[in-house]
């Protein structure tokens, strides 16, 4: 009787888009259950094991990228929530953020700086051409904000989702260890740190720091978008 009501299950899944939004969020929380017995390794990001073990999903049963994103587009659509949601530690951590706030936006123009610059430059270094540059260059901003400059200085905006998706994945793994052998353990810093490099992703990692480095990556995020859009064209403009 419970083989037969699993296969009723599946009978229904497989034929409708909720197929793969029960294997995204399925394949989150095993990535998830991974992540916190493994005592929050940054090798076992759930982030990480959740793209690779999709992807592989989708490539092994020749599903398209579209096919998939028909039933998963609601976990899509949750992010714009998710987002607003890290006002809320912003909120409640207000006044350090204010006392902060010449350090912060020093570091703030010092870290989109460096994150557009250095990819432009070792882009430029291996010889790239203009558009592959264009499209490298927003890759620690949050997709839709990237995707839109990318256009803007005619790159390739799917490919700067791509790095994007990939920035913030390795910040997200790499950015608390090496903060942490760095000495720079200051939970604004490193909240801000891993904003600027990683986005939402990074943002998401900064939240199970605690919820000073989490207000700090969320007004980064956002600051650090606000940036590139406004000063990145003008001084591509000017370059190119």
């Amino acid at each position: 009787m419970a083989m037969d009501k699993v296969s009723n299950v599946w009978v229904y899944l497989s034929s409708s888009p909720l197929l793969h939004l029960t294997m995204t969020l399925v394949v989150y929380q095993i990535g998830d259950l991974l992540y916190r017995r493994s005592g929050r390794s940054p090798l076992l990001n759930p982030v990480l094991i959740s793209v690779t073990s999709i992807s592989v999903v989708l490539v092994f049963t020749h599903t398209s990228y579209e096919s998939y994103f028909e039933g998963a587009q609601f976990v899509h659509f949750l992010l714009g929530p998710a987002t607003v949601a890290l006002a809320i530690p912003l909120y409640n951590q207000f006044e350090k953020v204010r006392q902060s706030a010449v350090g912060l936006i020093l570091a703030l123009i010092a870290g989109s700086t460096v994150a557009a610059g250095s990819a432009g430059f070792f882009a430029w270094v291996s010889g790239a051409t203009p558009d592959l540059i264009a499209s490298l260059i927003p890759k620690s901003v949050t997709t839709p904000i990237a995707m839109g400059v990318a256009e803007k200085l005619d790159g390739l905006p799917s490919l700067t989702a791509a790095v994007v998706i990939l920035s913030g994945i390795v910040g997200a793994i790499l950015g608390p260890p090496i903060l942490n052998w760095l000495g720079l353990l200051d939970s604004r810093a490193q909240g801000l740190a891993l904003g600027v490099a990683s986005h939402g992703i990074g943002a998401g990692r900064a939240l199970q720091i605690n919820e000073t480095a989490a207000a700090f990556a969320g007004i980064a995020m956002g600051l650090n978008g606000l940036f590139t859009a406004a000063l990145l064209p003008v001084i591509w403009n000017s370059i190119f």
